[in-house]
Protein backbone atom coordinates (compact mmCIF):
# COMPACT_ATOMS: atom_id res chain seq x y z
CA UNK A 1 0.00 0.00 0.00
CA UNK A 2 1.54 3.20 -1.09
CA UNK A 3 -0.09 6.79 -0.38
CA UNK A 4 0.97 10.04 -2.69
CA UNK A 5 0.86 14.23 -2.99
CA UNK A 6 2.03 16.67 -4.76
CA UNK A 7 2.77 20.14 -4.04
CA UNK A 8 4.21 23.36 -5.40
CA UNK A 9 7.13 25.47 -4.01
CA UNK A 10 7.37 29.45 -4.28
CA UNK A 11 10.16 31.67 -4.31
CA UNK A 12 12.75 34.14 -6.85
CA UNK A 13 15.37 32.70 -9.31
CA UNK A 14 17.87 35.37 -8.30
CA UNK A 15 17.44 34.85 -4.31
CA UNK A 16 18.49 31.03 -5.41
CA UNK A 17 21.21 31.97 -7.75
CA UNK A 18 22.66 34.02 -4.55
CA UNK A 19 22.46 31.28 -2.17
CA UNK A 20 24.17 28.68 -4.61
CA UNK A 21 26.68 31.43 -4.89
CA UNK A 22 27.26 32.46 -1.28
CA UNK A 23 24.86 30.39 1.07
CA UNK A 24 26.74 32.28 4.10
CA UNK A 25 25.50 35.82 3.10
CA UNK A 26 21.82 34.84 1.50
CA UNK A 27 19.07 36.07 3.45
CA UNK A 28 16.05 33.71 2.20
CA UNK A 29 12.22 34.54 2.30
CA UNK A 30 9.55 32.03 3.63
CA UNK A 31 9.15 30.85 0.07
CA UNK A 32 13.01 30.04 -0.73
CA UNK A 33 13.59 28.20 2.51
CA UNK A 34 10.98 25.93 1.79
CA UNK A 35 12.90 24.81 -1.49
CA UNK A 36 15.94 24.87 0.52
CA UNK A 37 14.98 23.00 2.87
CA UNK A 38 13.61 20.17 1.07
CA UNK A 39 16.35 20.19 -1.30
CA UNK A 40 18.72 19.28 1.39
CA UNK A 41 16.03 17.26 3.28
CA UNK A 42 16.10 15.22 0.61
CA UNK A 43 19.41 14.15 0.04
CA UNK A 44 19.87 14.51 3.83
CA UNK A 45 22.71 11.28 4.22
CA UNK A 46 21.03 10.58 8.09
CA UNK A 47 18.07 9.63 5.91
CA UNK A 48 19.05 8.55 3.07
CA UNK A 49 21.95 5.96 3.86
CA UNK A 50 24.77 8.01 3.18
CA UNK A 51 23.34 9.06 0.24
CA UNK A 52 23.24 5.61 -1.10
CA UNK A 53 18.83 5.55 -2.03
CA UNK A 54 19.60 9.12 -4.25
CA UNK A 55 19.27 8.86 -7.58
CA UNK A 56 18.97 11.52 -10.32
CA UNK A 57 17.08 11.69 -13.56
CA UNK A 58 18.33 13.72 -16.47
CA UNK A 59 20.72 15.56 -14.55
CA UNK A 60 23.38 14.90 -12.13
CA UNK A 61 22.83 14.83 -8.17
CA UNK A 62 25.78 16.53 -7.18
CA UNK A 63 25.31 19.51 -9.61
CA UNK A 64 21.36 18.79 -9.69
CA UNK A 65 20.65 22.54 -8.71
CA UNK A 66 22.69 24.54 -10.59
CA UNK A 67 21.48 22.55 -13.48
CA UNK A 68 18.15 23.37 -12.68
CA UNK A 69 19.04 27.07 -12.60
CA UNK A 70 20.67 26.85 -15.55
CA UNK A 71 17.09 25.40 -17.37
CA UNK A 72 15.31 28.20 -15.60
CA UNK A 73 17.83 31.32 -17.03
CA UNK A 74 18.03 29.15 -20.58
CA UNK A 75 14.46 29.38 -21.11
CA UNK A 76 13.62 32.96 -18.90
CA UNK A 77 11.18 30.78 -16.80
CA UNK A 78 11.95 32.65 -13.39
CA UNK A 79 8.47 33.62 -11.76
CA UNK A 80 6.23 31.92 -9.37
CA UNK A 81 7.02 28.46 -8.72
CA UNK A 82 10.67 27.32 -8.62
CA UNK A 83 9.89 23.32 -7.74
CA UNK A 84 7.45 21.02 -7.10
CA UNK A 85 7.83 18.48 -4.15
CA UNK A 86 5.90 14.93 -3.70
CA UNK A 87 6.32 11.71 -1.90
CA UNK A 88 5.23 8.36 -2.25
CA UNK A 89 4.86 6.25 1.12
CA UNK A 90 4.77 2.46 1.66
CA UNK A 91 3.05 0.77 4.54
CA UNK A 92 5.19 -0.25 7.57
CA UNK A 93 7.03 -3.65 6.90
CA UNK A 94 5.90 -4.22 3.39
CA UNK A 95 9.05 -2.94 1.17
CA UNK A 96 12.75 -3.24 1.42
CA UNK A 97 14.89 -0.03 1.16
CA UNK A 98 15.84 -1.59 -2.08
CA UNK A 99 12.43 -2.11 -2.98
CA UNK A 100 11.13 0.92 -2.12
CA UNK A 101 14.01 3.27 -4.51
CA UNK A 102 12.95 1.23 -7.72
CA UNK A 103 9.30 1.67 -7.05
CA UNK A 104 10.18 5.64 -6.79
CA UNK A 105 12.48 5.34 -9.65
CA UNK A 106 9.96 4.27 -12.29
CA UNK A 107 6.90 5.99 -11.01
CA UNK A 108 9.38 9.21 -11.28
CA UNK A 109 10.22 8.11 -14.76
CA UNK A 110 6.86 7.33 -15.63
CA UNK A 111 5.34 10.31 -14.22
CA UNK A 112 8.30 13.49 -14.76
CA UNK A 113 11.33 11.43 -16.76
CA UNK A 114 10.13 12.38 -20.38
CA UNK A 115 10.54 16.47 -19.89
CA UNK A 116 11.58 17.26 -16.30
CA UNK A 117 14.96 17.59 -14.27
CA UNK A 118 13.38 14.95 -11.29
CA UNK A 119 15.84 13.91 -7.89
CA UNK A 120 14.28 10.67 -5.92
CA UNK A 121 15.25 9.93 -2.21
CA UNK A 122 14.49 7.23 -0.29
CA UNK A 123 14.20 7.72 3.53
CA UNK A 124 14.79 5.57 6.23
CA UNK A 125 14.18 7.04 8.98
CA UNK A 126 10.55 6.35 9.85
CA UNK A 127 8.81 2.95 10.15
CA UNK A 128 7.15 3.42 7.19
CA UNK A 129 9.89 3.59 4.11
CA UNK A 130 8.60 7.05 1.66
CA UNK A 131 10.06 8.59 -1.43
CA UNK A 132 10.38 11.83 -2.00
CA UNK A 133 10.60 13.73 -5.42
CA UNK A 134 11.74 17.43 -5.91
CA UNK A 135 11.60 18.16 -9.98
CA UNK A 136 12.05 21.38 -11.85
CA UNK A 137 8.87 23.12 -12.28
CA UNK A 138 10.58 24.44 -15.72
CA UNK A 139 11.03 21.68 -18.71
CA UNK A 140 14.61 20.93 -20.16
CA UNK A 141 13.36 20.13 -23.53
CA UNK A 142 10.76 22.62 -24.42
CA UNK A 143 10.86 25.38 -21.97
CA UNK A 144 7.21 24.66 -20.72
CA UNK A 145 6.32 24.72 -17.05
CA UNK A 146 4.56 21.74 -15.22
CA UNK A 147 0.94 21.46 -15.43
CA UNK A 148 -0.72 21.10 -12.52
CA UNK A 149 -4.39 19.65 -11.91
CA UNK A 150 -6.32 17.16 -10.33
CA UNK A 151 -5.95 14.88 -12.78
CA UNK A 152 -2.06 14.99 -12.46
CA UNK A 153 -2.92 13.91 -8.68
CA UNK A 154 -4.79 10.93 -9.96
CA UNK A 155 -2.32 9.70 -12.54
CA UNK A 156 0.19 9.77 -10.14
CA UNK A 157 -2.24 7.70 -7.39
CA UNK A 158 -2.94 5.63 -10.40
CA UNK A 159 0.59 5.12 -11.62
CA UNK A 160 1.74 4.42 -7.72
CA UNK A 161 -1.08 1.81 -7.62
CA UNK A 162 -0.48 -0.65 -10.64
CA UNK A 163 3.61 -0.19 -9.90
CA UNK A 164 2.31 -1.45 -6.03
CA UNK A 165 -0.03 -4.65 -7.89
CA UNK A 166 3.05 -5.18 -10.40
CA UNK A 167 5.28 -6.18 -7.44
CA UNK A 168 2.73 -7.74 -5.24
CA UNK A 169 1.98 -5.30 -3.16
CA UNK A 170 -1.53 -3.92 -1.07
CA UNK A 171 -3.26 -1.03 -2.71
CA UNK A 172 -5.05 1.92 -1.05
CA UNK A 173 -8.59 0.97 -1.54
CA UNK A 174 -11.08 4.27 -1.43
CA UNK A 175 -14.69 3.42 -3.14
CA UNK A 176 -16.14 6.83 -1.68
CA UNK A 177 -15.90 9.08 -4.85
CA UNK A 178 -17.09 11.71 -2.81
CA UNK A 179 -14.96 15.31 -2.15
CA UNK A 180 -12.78 15.19 0.78
CA UNK A 181 -14.12 17.46 3.59
CA UNK A 182 -12.92 20.90 4.31
CA UNK A 183 -10.34 21.33 7.19
CA UNK A 184 -13.06 23.32 9.08
CA UNK A 185 -15.59 20.49 8.76
CA UNK A 186 -12.28 17.95 9.42
CA UNK A 187 -11.40 19.55 12.88
CA UNK A 188 -15.04 19.66 13.85
CA UNK A 189 -16.09 16.23 13.41
CA UNK A 190 -12.95 15.22 14.68
CA UNK A 191 -13.59 17.23 17.81
CA UNK A 192 -17.37 15.57 17.80
CA UNK A 193 -19.00 18.96 17.20
CA UNK A 194 -22.76 18.52 16.06
CA UNK A 195 -22.26 18.93 12.19
CA UNK A 196 -24.47 17.85 9.54
CA UNK A 197 -22.93 14.39 9.26
CA UNK A 198 -22.16 14.07 12.88
CA UNK A 199 -25.88 14.34 13.75
CA UNK A 200 -27.13 12.12 11.27
CA UNK A 201 -24.79 9.26 13.00
CA UNK A 202 -26.12 10.26 16.44
CA UNK A 203 -29.54 9.77 15.19
CA UNK A 204 -29.03 6.49 13.24
CA UNK A 205 -27.44 5.42 16.32
CA UNK A 206 -29.65 6.12 18.71
CA UNK A 207 -32.48 4.82 16.21
CA UNK A 208 -30.63 0.84 15.85
CA UNK A 209 -31.12 0.81 19.49
CA UNK A 210 -35.10 1.28 19.49
CA UNK A 211 -35.56 -0.11 16.46
CA UNK A 212 -37.61 -4.27 16.24
CA UNK A 213 -36.86 -4.05 12.52
CA UNK A 214 -35.76 -2.34 9.45
CA UNK A 215 -39.02 -0.50 8.46
CA UNK A 216 -39.50 0.87 12.04
CA UNK A 217 -36.20 2.20 11.72
CA UNK A 218 -36.88 4.02 8.89
CA UNK A 219 -40.37 5.81 10.77
CA UNK A 220 -38.44 6.42 13.93
CA UNK A 221 -36.01 8.45 11.64
CA UNK A 222 -38.76 10.40 10.04
CA UNK A 223 -39.92 11.39 13.81
CA UNK A 224 -36.17 12.60 14.43
CA UNK A 225 -36.47 14.61 11.29
CA UNK A 226 -34.55 12.56 8.40
CA UNK A 227 -35.94 10.75 5.56
CA UNK A 228 -33.96 7.11 4.63
CA UNK A 229 -34.63 6.51 1.00
CA UNK A 230 -34.23 2.73 0.83
CA UNK A 231 -35.32 2.04 -2.64
CA UNK A 232 -34.74 -1.31 -4.11
CA UNK A 233 -34.29 0.24 -7.96
CA UNK A 234 -31.49 2.60 -6.44
CA UNK A 235 -27.83 1.36 -5.80
CA UNK A 236 -27.19 3.53 -2.98
CA UNK A 237 -29.62 4.19 0.20
CA UNK A 238 -29.92 7.82 0.96
CA UNK A 239 -30.65 9.79 4.04
CA UNK A 240 -31.38 13.58 3.90
CA UNK A 241 -33.43 16.12 6.38
CA UNK A 242 -37.12 16.73 5.76
CA UNK A 243 -36.08 20.33 5.61
CA UNK A 244 -33.81 19.90 2.83
CA UNK A 245 -33.68 18.82 -0.64
CA UNK A 246 -30.26 17.09 -0.83
CA UNK A 247 -29.93 13.77 -0.37
CA UNK A 248 -26.44 11.99 1.17
CA UNK A 249 -25.67 8.38 0.68
CA UNK A 250 -25.47 6.25 3.67
CA UNK A 251 -22.09 4.85 3.18
CA UNK A 252 -20.99 8.50 3.28
CA UNK A 253 -20.91 8.60 6.65
CA UNK A 254 -18.72 5.11 7.31
CA UNK A 255 -19.22 1.81 6.39
CA UNK A 256 -20.96 1.18 10.04
CA UNK A 257 -23.87 2.70 8.81
CA UNK A 258 -24.28 1.61 5.26
CA UNK A 259 -27.97 0.20 5.00
CA UNK A 260 -26.78 -3.89 4.72
CA UNK A 261 -24.51 -2.95 8.00
CA UNK A 262 -27.95 -0.69 9.95
CA UNK A 263 -30.20 -3.84 8.88
CA UNK A 264 -27.59 -6.77 10.47
CA UNK A 265 -27.24 -4.57 13.37
CA UNK A 266 -31.19 -4.08 13.82
CA UNK A 267 -31.35 -8.09 13.25
CA UNK A 268 -28.57 -8.76 15.16
CA UNK A 269 -29.03 -7.05 18.18
CA UNK A 270 -30.65 -9.00 21.36
CA UNK A 271 -33.54 -6.45 22.04
CA UNK A 272 -34.40 -2.91 21.61
CA UNK A 273 -34.57 -0.04 24.43
CA UNK A 274 -38.24 1.16 24.47
CA UNK A 275 -38.25 3.89 27.11
CA UNK A 276 -35.67 6.09 25.73
CA UNK A 277 -37.86 6.38 22.45
CA UNK A 278 -40.24 8.56 24.61
CA UNK A 279 -37.44 10.11 26.15
CA UNK A 280 -36.27 11.49 22.73
CA UNK A 281 -40.03 12.32 21.11
CA UNK A 282 -40.40 14.42 24.52
CA UNK A 283 -37.31 16.55 23.93
CA UNK A 284 -36.08 15.79 27.67
CA UNK A 285 -33.42 13.43 28.92
CA UNK A 286 -36.02 12.84 31.71
CA UNK A 287 -39.56 12.37 32.22
CA UNK A 288 -40.22 14.58 35.10
CA UNK A 289 -43.21 15.81 36.51
CA UNK A 290 -42.60 19.19 38.29
CA UNK A 291 -45.48 20.81 40.69
CA UNK A 292 -46.54 24.31 39.80
CA UNK A 293 -45.32 27.24 41.61
CA UNK A 294 -47.40 30.71 42.17
CA UNK A 295 -45.66 33.93 41.65
CA UNK A 296 -46.71 37.18 42.29
CA UNK A 297 -46.15 40.06 39.55
CA UNK A 298 -45.76 43.23 40.84
CA UNK A 299 -46.69 46.44 38.55
CA UNK A 300 -49.30 46.24 35.53
CA UNK A 301 -48.88 44.60 32.14
CA UNK A 302 -50.68 47.16 30.27
CA UNK A 303 -47.27 49.31 31.17
CA UNK A 304 -45.15 46.33 29.47
CA UNK A 305 -43.08 46.97 26.50
CA UNK A 306 -43.46 44.57 23.85
CA UNK A 307 -40.06 43.29 22.42
CA UNK A 308 -40.22 43.57 18.63
CA UNK A 309 -37.71 43.52 15.88
CA UNK A 310 -34.63 42.33 15.56
CA UNK A 311 -34.31 41.83 19.43
CA UNK A 312 -37.54 39.79 19.71
CA UNK A 313 -36.39 37.36 16.42
CA UNK A 314 -33.04 36.98 18.40
CA UNK A 315 -34.24 35.48 21.51
CA UNK A 316 -36.92 33.39 19.80
CA UNK A 317 -34.38 32.01 17.92
CA UNK A 318 -32.31 31.80 21.37
CA UNK A 319 -35.38 30.02 22.83
CA UNK A 320 -35.77 27.51 19.75
CA UNK A 321 -32.37 26.50 19.88
CA UNK A 322 -32.74 25.51 23.70
CA UNK A 323 -30.31 28.29 25.24
CA UNK A 324 -33.11 30.32 27.05
CA UNK A 325 -34.56 29.96 29.45
CA UNK A 326 -31.30 28.95 31.74
CA UNK A 327 -33.51 26.69 34.20
CA UNK A 328 -35.76 24.94 31.60
CA UNK A 329 -33.62 24.44 28.90
CA UNK A 330 -35.19 22.21 26.15
CA UNK A 331 -33.12 20.13 23.16
CA UNK A 332 -33.82 21.76 19.49
CA UNK A 333 -35.36 18.89 17.05
CA UNK A 334 -33.81 19.81 13.53
CA UNK A 335 -30.30 19.04 12.75
CA UNK A 336 -29.83 22.68 11.23
CA UNK A 337 -30.65 23.72 14.79
CA UNK A 338 -28.22 21.33 16.42
CA UNK A 339 -25.70 22.72 14.18
CA UNK A 340 -26.51 25.91 15.25
CA UNK A 341 -25.11 25.18 18.73
CA UNK A 342 -21.87 25.44 17.41
CA UNK A 343 -22.12 29.43 17.01
CA UNK A 344 -23.57 29.92 20.54
CA UNK A 345 -20.66 32.64 21.45
CA UNK A 346 -21.07 34.65 18.41
CA UNK A 347 -24.78 34.42 18.75
CA UNK A 348 -24.58 35.75 21.81
CA UNK A 349 -22.25 38.30 20.80
CA UNK A 350 -25.26 39.36 18.48
CA UNK A 351 -27.77 39.62 20.78
CA UNK A 352 -25.99 41.50 23.41
CA UNK A 353 -25.02 44.07 20.41
CA UNK A 354 -28.32 44.55 19.52
CA UNK A 355 -29.72 45.03 22.84
CA UNK A 356 -27.29 47.30 24.17
CA UNK A 357 -27.72 49.47 21.31
CA UNK A 358 -31.36 49.02 20.65
CA UNK A 359 -30.44 47.75 16.99
CA UNK A 360 -34.38 47.02 16.30
CA UNK A 361 -34.22 46.73 12.46
CA UNK A 362 -31.75 46.05 9.46
CA UNK A 363 -31.58 50.04 8.64
CA UNK A 364 -30.53 50.93 11.97
CA UNK A 365 -27.73 48.19 11.79
CA UNK A 366 -26.46 49.59 8.63
CA UNK A 367 -26.22 52.90 10.33
CA UNK A 368 -24.33 51.90 13.25
CA UNK A 369 -22.07 50.31 11.28
CA UNK A 370 -21.74 53.15 8.76
CA UNK A 371 -21.35 55.75 12.46
CA UNK A 372 -18.48 52.82 13.60
CA UNK A 373 -16.70 53.31 10.67
CA UNK A 374 -16.78 57.09 10.77
CA UNK A 375 -15.25 56.46 14.23
CA UNK A 376 -12.39 54.44 13.03
CA UNK A 377 -11.23 57.31 10.44
CA UNK A 378 -11.06 59.92 13.57
CA UNK A 379 -9.61 57.62 16.01
CA UNK A 380 -7.02 56.43 13.42
CA UNK A 381 -6.23 59.75 12.34
CA UNK A 382 -5.61 61.05 15.73
CA UNK A 383 -3.69 58.19 16.57
CA UNK A 384 -1.59 58.90 13.25
CA UNK A 385 -0.79 61.87 15.06
CA UNK A 386 0.51 60.73 18.20
CA UNK A 387 2.91 58.06 15.90
CA UNK A 388 4.26 61.35 14.15
CA UNK A 389 4.83 62.86 17.84
CA UNK A 390 6.51 59.72 19.46
CA UNK A 391 9.15 60.37 16.63
CA UNK A 392 9.87 63.76 17.41
CA UNK A 393 9.65 63.95 21.09
CA UNK A 394 12.60 63.34 23.27
CA UNK A 395 10.70 64.11 26.89
CA UNK A 396 10.30 60.96 28.23
CA UNK A 397 7.20 61.51 30.22
CA UNK A 398 5.60 63.03 27.82
CA UNK A 399 6.43 60.27 25.42
CA UNK A 400 4.80 57.83 27.92
CA UNK A 401 1.99 59.88 28.45
CA UNK A 402 1.87 60.18 24.39
CA UNK A 403 1.88 55.99 24.60
CA UNK A 404 -0.98 56.27 27.31
CA UNK A 405 -2.82 58.15 24.52
CA UNK A 406 -2.10 55.64 21.94
CA UNK A 407 -3.12 52.65 23.77
CA UNK A 408 -6.72 54.37 24.38
CA UNK A 409 -7.12 54.20 20.83
CA UNK A 410 -6.00 50.82 19.86
CA UNK A 411 -8.31 49.66 22.41
CA UNK A 412 -10.98 52.29 20.76
CA UNK A 413 -9.87 50.52 17.37
CA UNK A 414 -10.65 47.42 18.59
CA UNK A 415 -13.74 47.53 20.05
CA UNK A 416 -15.30 49.40 16.78
CA UNK A 417 -13.98 46.70 14.31
CA UNK A 418 -15.35 43.91 16.32
CA UNK A 419 -18.56 45.68 16.77
CA UNK A 420 -18.34 46.05 12.85
CA UNK A 421 -17.62 42.51 12.37
CA UNK A 422 -20.51 41.04 14.95
CA UNK A 423 -23.07 43.74 12.98
CA UNK A 424 -22.01 42.63 9.18
CA UNK A 425 -22.53 39.05 10.65
CA UNK A 426 -26.03 40.05 11.84
CA UNK A 427 -26.79 40.99 8.71
CA UNK A 428 -25.54 38.40 6.90
CA UNK A 429 -27.74 35.78 9.23
CA UNK A 430 -30.84 36.84 9.59
CA UNK A 431 -32.45 35.32 6.57
CA UNK A 432 -30.68 31.87 8.26
CA UNK A 433 -32.12 32.01 11.10
CA UNK A 434 -35.30 32.67 9.54
CA UNK A 435 -34.96 29.16 7.63
CA UNK A 436 -33.42 27.41 10.70
CA UNK A 437 -36.79 28.75 12.86
CA UNK A 438 -39.34 27.47 9.92
CA UNK A 439 -37.44 24.26 10.07
CA UNK A 440 -38.07 23.59 13.67
CA UNK A 441 -41.72 24.54 13.34
CA UNK A 442 -41.77 22.05 10.50
CA UNK A 443 -41.06 19.24 12.50
CA UNK A 444 -42.50 20.12 15.78
CA UNK A 445 -45.84 20.22 13.01
CA UNK A 446 -45.10 16.91 12.16
CA UNK A 447 -44.73 15.13 15.41
CA UNK A 448 -47.95 17.21 16.46
CA UNK A 449 -49.72 15.89 13.36
CA UNK A 450 -48.36 12.59 13.94
CA UNK A 451 -49.37 12.34 17.69
CA UNK A 452 -53.03 13.84 16.68
CA UNK A 453 -53.89 10.91 13.83
CA UNK A 454 -53.10 8.26 17.03
CA UNK A 455 -55.04 9.62 19.60
CA UNK A 456 -57.69 10.50 17.00
CA UNK A 457 -57.52 6.40 16.46
CA UNK A 458 -57.50 5.42 19.86
CA UNK A 459 -60.78 7.81 19.99
CA UNK A 460 -62.17 5.42 17.26
CA UNK A 461 -61.17 2.18 19.12
CA UNK A 462 -63.11 3.32 22.28
CA UNK A 463 -66.17 4.67 20.09
CA UNK A 464 -66.39 1.02 18.55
Amino acid sequence: MATTSLWHIKGQLCDLIDYVENPEKTKLNNGLKDFINVFSYDTNPGKTNNKQFVTAINCKKEIALEQMILTKKQFNKEDKYIAWHGYQSFKPDEVTPELCHEIGIKLAKQMWGDRFQVIISTHLDKDHLHNHFCFNSVSFLDGKKYNYSKSEIQRLRNLSDELCKEYGLSVVKNDSQTKSPSRTLYLAEKNNEPTKYNLMRTAIDEAIKISPAPKEFVRIMRKKGYIVNVNPKRKYATIRSVNDSRNTRLKTLGEKYDWSNIVEQINTQDGFELFPAYQEFNGNSKTKYVKPQKYVFKGSFATVKKVTGLKALYLYYCYRLGYLPKKNQHKPLSFEMKQAWRKIDKLSQQVRLISKYNLDDTDKVRQFISNNKEQIVLITNKRNQIYNKLRRCKDTDKISSLKYERNICTKQLTKLRKEIKTADVILNDIEKIKMNIKAEMNIQHQRFAVSRTKSQRRDMQWGR
